[in-house]
């Protein structure tokens, strides 16, 4: 689905502005697979639209064992291949994680996508391809996307004008019409992209990649941690919160091993006993080199912070079985 096509074709048959409205309108609001539907538009339009610029999605999808997740393979207009998520919380609760990047330049050791190594950003229309796919998906259901987390392939604030011009997209009452609140960012801590979020006035969420109490040992597992430290990344956390009010989720994942231990608890709980700060546990997913902590380990691991009095949860893993779960996206 190629919307910069849509938009020189209504150039070069000189329709009038609220064209380009009316055509988005049929494609993220009314979800229309193919141009004969548009019934809002002329039949000779209708019939070039269909010819030059197709609604077809190419994807491939693979849905979990329990039914919850069902993963998506898209190919793009140039042959690159991104991976996005549906995740059923249940009938009025419909979250999809899209990807910003083809691939990721940041290299963390825990995740896939680092592995596949970085193709090219992804434009804001093929961010929104991949919600548009689910919401296809979930009509046929009489079901809607509730939610929209960019919590894929890439960091988001390594694209953040095309991240932002997404949110835009998605947000819009006369298109998708998903509540800011409904939408979540995540990063590794792209600082500059941080302050520039805390500006936005807007009521999406932010999410923090944190991993490790400690830079050597974020280092050793975030190599983006050589440019921004643990202090740098805070600094800017705090910054956001002075600004907007909103709280941060602090993502940790729970590696065997390398993060679990008793002291990396009782470390962690001294960097995000704040207010505000929420953090969010999550089990390794198998991704090759590493392995989630046994239950008795995280168990451990969630006491203390508990005693600590910090503010946690652990999230549910959805996906794993179809490696759709976190860390395991690889196009």
């Amino acid at each position: 689905m190629d919307i910069l096509c849509l938009e020189k074709i209504l150039k070069l048959k000189k329709e009038p502005r609220f064209r380009l409205n009316q055509a988005l309108a049929v494609i993220f609001r009314d979800l229309a697979e193919d141009w004969s539907l548009a019934t809002v538009l002329s039949a000779d339009l209708r019939k070039t639209l269909g010819e030059k610029c197709s609604l077809f999605i190419k994807a491939e999808t693979l849905a979990s064992e329990e039914g919850d997740a069902t993963k998506a393979l898209i190919t793009l207009e140039d042959g690159v291949k991104i991976e996005t998520i549906l995740m059923r919380h249940g009938p009025d609760r419909n979250t999809v994680c899209v990807s910003s990047q083809a691939g990721c330049a940041l290299g963390c050791l825990f995740c896939a996508t680092g592995k596949s190594g970085f193709k090219r950003n992804l434009t804001k229309w093929e961010i929104v391809e991949q919600v548009l796919f689910f919401a296809r998906f979930l009509k046929k259901e009489k079901q809607r996307v509730s939610n929209v987390v960019f919590m894929g392939m890439g960091e988001p604030f390594l694209n953040y004008e095309n991240v932002m011009a997404a949110v835009g997209i998605l947000n819009d009452k006369k298109l998708f019409n998903i509540g800011a609140r409904s939408i979540s960012i995540s990063t590794a801590g792209i600082t500059e992209g941080i302050e520039k979020f805390s500006k936005e006035n807007l009521q999406v969420n932010l999410a923090i990649s944190l991993h490790a109490p400690t830079d050597d040992l974020r280092s050793k597992i975030m190599p983006i941690n050589k440019k921004y430290p643990l202090e740098k990344v805070l600094a800017a956390v705090d910054g956001y919160i002075d600004k907007t009010n909103r709280k941060v989720m602090i993502e940790y994942l729970l590696i065997d091993g390398i993060n679990d231990s008793d002291e990396c608890a009782e470390k962690l709980a001294g960097l995000v006993k704040k207010p505000l700060y929420f953090v969010n546990i999550i089990l390794y997913n198998p991704t090759g080199d590493f392995k989630a902590p046994p239950r008795e380990r995280a168990k451990s691991f969630k006491e203390i912070l508990k005693k600590r009095a910090v503010s946690f949860s652990e999230r549910y893993r959805f996906g794993r079985n179809i490696k759709g779960a976190c860390g395991q996206f690889a196009g």
